[in-house]
């Protein structure tokens, strides 16, 4: 093992453990990266993001590996948060950049007043008028994938939802096989869609998910005729923005990044 810097970042509420891994150090075990994310007793953070040397045409290349210690294919505020460190730590020299994900190439741009926007996937795998039995009843809801999957539920509270109970049994709902599904809850009120998410792989609800926000705006746009770009309000009270064309192709995703602090780990 090595000790290492690194730094925590937070994308509107989702908080990352970001580690510089251009020279080729080898990751991690799963059991070693549960145990840095742990709250309490390791650095706490939904996830940990390697950024490497690149494999293809990007400047960069993100490694992400969710609080289970399991590597996803995309997340959404940890791709903001990303495109912010590489900056921070001079793996890019300007403000608009490439970087590569498990399964495609992305583009991002650091704005004004700590706003980051990162381009996302197109949209695959639509699946509408889902119907799952669950302990609370019948549930109706709309399946996508926008790096990684998720199903969109409307309720009429969110409030009082309760996220992690019902979030959890869908998650892992044999209707989405093995690998399961991340879960958003979204209500539209006053001119506002709130969205609360349960995370596959974190376990639990998060205080945002980009492509959880990406996913309830195309669901939105599809079901209810919102156009673009349509703002969701999660449960950090910070609000992303979705942005995307009619052909629900140029998919970007925007919103505040923060540097929390830095550190030292032993990997």
């Amino acid at each position: 093992m090595k000790i290492k810097e690194f730094v925590k970042i937070s994308g509107s509420g989702n908080d990352f453990i970001m580690v510089d891994n251009r020279g080729g150090l080898k990751n991690p075990s799963q059991k070693h990266i549960k145990e840095i994310c742990a709250k309490g007793t390791g650095v706490g953070s939904d996830g940990l993001i390697f950024l490497e040397s690149p494999q293809k045409n990007g400047d960069f290349r993100m490694v992400y590996y969710n609080r289970d210690g399991r590597e996803a294919d995309m997340c959404g505020n940890g791709g903001r948060a990303v495109a912010l460190y590489a900056r921070l730590i001079g793996a890019v020299k300007k403000n608009t950049m490439l970087f590569e994900s498990r399964k495609s190439i992305h583009r991002a741009e650091l704005k004004k007043n700590n706003l980051v926007k990162i381009e996302l996937q197109k949209p695959n795998s639509l699946k509408r008028d889902i119907v799952l039995k669950t302990s609370r009843g019948i549930i109706g809801g709309t399946y996508i994938n926008t790096g990684v999957p998720h199903f969109v539920i409307f309720v009429n509270d969110i409030e009082k939802t309760d996220v992690n109970t019902l979030g959890r049994e869908i998650r892992f709902h044999k209707k989405f096989g093995k690998q399961g599904t991340n879960v958003d809850f979204i209500e539209s009120k006053k001119n506002k869609i709130l969205m609360r998410t349960y995370e596959r792989g974190v376990e639990s609800e998060t205080l945002a998910c980009g492509t959880g926000a990406a996913a309830s705006a195309i669901v939105y746009n599809l079901l209810k005729g919102k156009k673009s770009p349509i703002k969701i309000q999660t449960r950090s009270k910070e609000v992303l923005t979705v942005y995307f064309n009619e052909n629900l192709n140029d998919i970007f995703l925007e919103g505040k990044v923060t540097i929390v602090y830095e550190g030292m780990l032993l990997i």
